[in-house]
């Protein structure tokens, strides 16, 4: 009789026993600065008045299946262009998902510039696509020419930009976004995660090109527990993409929580306006210190390189004094040597500095 690992060997694509699993790393007891959180709470005000919004939630019936409410909701907060769908995901990660398995047929190339949001690659993966990264220019820039040659040579069913960038926190231009768009014979996901950081958005630019879809998350503006990502589009894209939707999907405390939140945006607003502020000073910190490269930011997070052959011991150093952010280094290339800390109140942000001068 074989062996459960000769089973598995034999069940499971080899693709996916090549991989290794995302990794969260446990945090408890440290200042939490890794993962791109807000890290302000609501008012106890607020927090009591939406329990109480919670408590009238039938936990004994299903969801509404298409969140018909939510999305209306969303709809007028979003600025979403007449004549556009939208459509709800468990986060950003669901909606991703949810488009290569539609359209990835066999051959299918998914591409995106490089470093960037690591799910791009693994649910390309997942899906059976051949996922082609693109690197990007030095400090990080979109490397257009590259970037159109690619398009060229490929021809990519999907083409993902973060916009901002995850890890680097840039906003690649303007222009370089449309000539992108223009050149794609697929669609083009602007994945607009950070937008309440950047200040600037292609949402308004939706029906102006057939193939762009524009996704957002309302996980960087507080909401990261309730795992809902927005995708905005053109009917017929959405259509499709709904079939492959699971029913459900947005459960009755999530629709509830979100529809809340909505009501209160004026608050996220100026936590964002917190974050960005602080942002800046963080920055401005970071490059003061000897032996820092910070790059300038457009999201609540901040990319930055210590001395050749330090990021494993800075990283490890700030653990000991209490700090967890993301270590970098091992994915190599550009990355190497580097960090990314998300933006923390002031008080936990002059903690991460005190902390990371004792390491450098």
């Amino acid at each position: 009789m074989s062996s459960i690992s000769d089973k598995v060997a034999s069940l499971v694509r080899p693709e996916i026993r090549a991989l290794k699993a995302y990794h969260v790393p446990d945090a408890t007891g440290l200042i939490k600065l890794d993962a791109m959180e807000n890290p302000y709470s609501w008012p106890e005000a607020v927090k009591r008045e939406w329990l109480d919004t919670l408590q009238r939630v039938a936990l004994n019936r299903y969801p509404d299946p298409d969140a018909r409410r939510l999305r209306e909701r969303l709809r007028a907060a979003l600025a979403v262009p007449p004549g556009m769908e939208l459509m709800l995901g468990n986060g950003s990660d669901e909606l991703i998902q949810i488009i290569l398995m539609a359209v990835s047929k066999p051959g299918a190339v998914v591409l995106a510039p490089t470093p960037t949001f690591v799910m791009y690659e693994m649910i390309a993966t997942f899906t059976g696509a051949k996922f082609t990264g693109v690197p990007l220019a030095p400090d990080f820039l979109l490397d257009l020419p590259a970037m159109l040659k690619a398009i060229e040579t490929h021809r990519p069913a999907v083409i993902f930009l973060a916009w901002p960038n995850n890890p680097t926190g840039d906003l690649f231009a303007r222009e370089d976004v449309l000539r992108v768009i223009e050149r794609a014979p697929g669609l083009v996901v602007l994945d607009e995660a950070y937008h309440a950081f950047a200040g600037e958005s292609f949402m308004d630019r939706l029906g102006s090109y057939d193939n762009l879809l524009v996704m957002r998350t309302l996980s960087k503006q507080g909401l990261a527990g309730l795992r809902l990502g927005v995708l905005a589009g053109p009917r017929p894209w959405l259509e499709e993409f709904n079939k492959v939707r699971l029913p459900y999907n947005i459960g009755v405390l999530t629709q509830a929580s979100a529809e809340f939140a909505l009501a209160h945006l004026a608050l996220l607003d100026e936590q964002a306006r917190q974050i960005r502020a602080e942002r800046d000073r963080l920055f401005k910190s970071l490059n003061a210190l000897k032996g820092i490269q910070a790059w300038p930011s457009r999201t609540n997070f901040i990319l930055f390189r210590v001395g050749q052959g330090d990021a494993n011991r800075v990283f490890e150093g700030l653990r000991q004094h209490g700090v967890l952010i993301k270590n970098l280094n091992s994915a190599g290339a550009m990355l190497k040597n580097c960090l990314r800390v998300t933006v923390g109140t002031p008080e936990e942000n002059a903690v991460f500095l005190k902390a990371l001068e004792a390491c450098l």
